[in-house]
C-alpha cells in the first residue's frame, strides 16, 4: 500500500526534530510512499526537497490565537493529497492537526503523534496523547509519558529511539584539509588547542554556565583546555547569553570560551575535540548530539539521567557523571585527556533502525483503517 504521510511540525531549521523529519520523509520516498512535511520552513527545506519529498508552507507553530486560521488550509491539504497518516511531531501543530481532522469526519487520516520531550504535564500537552500511535523517543520519555498521563494505554506507545547514521557520522572520520584551512583562519586562536565542545542551543537548561565552570576548574588544575560553546542563540535568549558572557570574563575565561552559534559544520568540530559534552540540567529526551559524537568516536561526558543516559550506558558508561557534579566530571575529563579511550565502532542507535522502525508504525496505524 503507497501512503501518502503529512508531518507537521512549527518550522524546519536545524534541531534534531526537524532533522528526524526528514530523515523520515526521504525514507518514506525511498520506499514509494508519498511524504509532505508541513512548516513555517525553514534551512532544511532544501535538503527534503532534494529527498524527494514536498513541503507545504503553513505557520502552525506560532503561538498566536491567529494560528488557529491554519485549520482550513491544513484540512483542504490532508483532504487534497489524499492523506493516510497526520503525523504531529510538537503541541501546537497537533492542536491544529485535530483541529483539522474534526472538519474531515470520517474521511480524516488517522492520527500518530512523537514526543520529543518532558513537556509539562497539563491539557495543552496531553494533545501529544491523543495519536492512535504514540512514538516515545526514548525509555525515559516513555515513563514520563505514563507517569504524567496515568490513563494512557501502554499498548498504544512505540519506544523508537533516534538513530544516526554511520554514513554521516563515520567512526574515526577527521575533517578534510580545506576544512581544516578554513577553520584555523577563523580561529587562528584555538589551532592546538584541547578542545571541549557543547553542542546545545542556548538557552537556561542546556548546562552552558556549568560548561564555563568546568572549563574554568580544569584550567585552574593547569589543563589547557579551551570551550566551544555551539548553538543557536535566538533573540529571546539574548539575555541569557549576555549572562553567559559575563560569567566567562569574571572568572578570567573570555580567551578561553568562544560562543560559535549555529554551526552547519557541527559534525567536523566534534571530530576535532577531545571530549564533547553533555550536561542538560533537566533530562534530555534523547540527545543526539553525544550519540553522533560517539559515533565519530569522540568521548562524551554528560550527566547520568535521560536521554543522556541511555545512550552513554551501552557504549561509554564511564562517560556517566552525576547531574550537577562539575567535579567529578572535570576528574573524568582529565582522565580522558591523559588516556584516550576506544569507543566501539558499533553502537545500539542506527539512523535505518529508526527509520524502519517508524515506517512499520506507519503501515500498523494505516491498516486499522480497514
Amino acid at each position: 500500500m503507497r501512503l501518502t504521510v503529512v508531518q507537521v511540525l512549527p518550522a524546519l531549521e536545524a534541531g534534531g526534530v526537524e532533522r528526524g523529519s526528514v530523515e523520515v520523509a526521504r525514507a518514506l520516498v525511498e520506499n514509494g510512499h508519498r511524504a509532505i512535511v508541513v512548516s513555517a520552513g525553514g534551512r532544511l527545506v532544501p535538503a527534503l526537497q532534494a529527498a524527494g519529498a514536498e513541503h507545504v508552507t503553513l505557520d502552525v507553530g506560532r503561538k498566536s490565537v491567529f494560528t488557529l486560521r491554519q485549520v482550513n488550509p491544513l484540512a483542504r491539504l490532508l483532504r487534497d493529497a489524499g492523506a493516510h497518516i497526520l503525523h504531529a511531531r510538537s503541541r501546537l501543530p497537533a492542536w491544529i492537526g485535530v483541529l483539522a481532522l474534526r472538519q474531515l469526519g470520517a474521511q480524516a487520516p488517522r492520527l500518530l503523534t512523537t514526543v520529543h520531550g518532558p513537556y509539562s504535564v497539563n491539557p495543552y500537552s496531553a494533545v501529544m496523547l491523543r495519536g492512535e500511535r504514540i512514538i516515545a523517543i526514548s525509555e525515559f520519555i516513555r515513563d514520563y509519558i505514563l507517569a504524567g498521563y496515568p490513563r494512557t494505554d501502554p499498548g498504544r506507545i512505540r519506544v523508537i529511539p533516534r538513530g544516526v547514521s554511520a554514513q554521516e557520522f563515520p567512526h574515526g572520520y577527521q575533517p578534510p584539509a580545506g576544512w581544516r584551512e578554513r577553520w584555523e583562519r577563523e580561529f587562528p586562536a584555538l589551532r592546538g588547542k584541547m578542545l571541549l565542545t557543547l553542542p546545545a542551543r542556548v538557552t537556561r537548561w542546556k548546562g552552558q554556565e556549568d560548561f564555563i565552570d568546568l572549563v574554568g576548574l580544569l584550567r585552574a588544575r593547569g589543563t589547557d583546555v579551551h570551550g566551544l560553546i555551539v548553538g543557536a542563540i535566538e533573540p529571546r535568549r539574548r539575555g541569557f547569553f549576555n549572562e553567559l558572557q559575563v560569567r566567562a570574563k569574571t572568572r578570567e575565561l573570555a580567551s578561553h570560551v568562544s560562543f560559535l552559534g549555529h554551526r552547519d559544520d557541527v559534525r567536523e568540530i566534534m571530530a576535532l575535540s577531545a571530549v564533547v559534552l553533555s550536561l542538560a540540567r533537566i533530562p534530555e529526551a534523547f540527545g543526539r548530539t553525544a550519540l553522533e559524537s560517539l559515533s565519530l568516536g569522540v568521548p562524551v561526558v554528560g550527566y547520568d539521567h535521560g536521554g543522556t543516559k541511555e545512550i552513554l550506558a551501552p557504549i561509554f558508561p564511564r562517560g556517566l557523571v552525576e547531574p550537577g557534579a562539575i567535579m567529578a566530571a572535570a576528574d573524568r575529563i582529565g582522565e580522558i585527556l591523559r588516556q584516550p579511550p576506544l569507543i566501539p565502532a558499533q553502537h545500539p542507535f542506527p539512523l535505518q533502525r529508526m527509520l524502519d522502525e517508524t515506517l512499520a508504525v506507519y503501515a500498523e496505524t494505516a491498516g486499522q483503517r480497514a
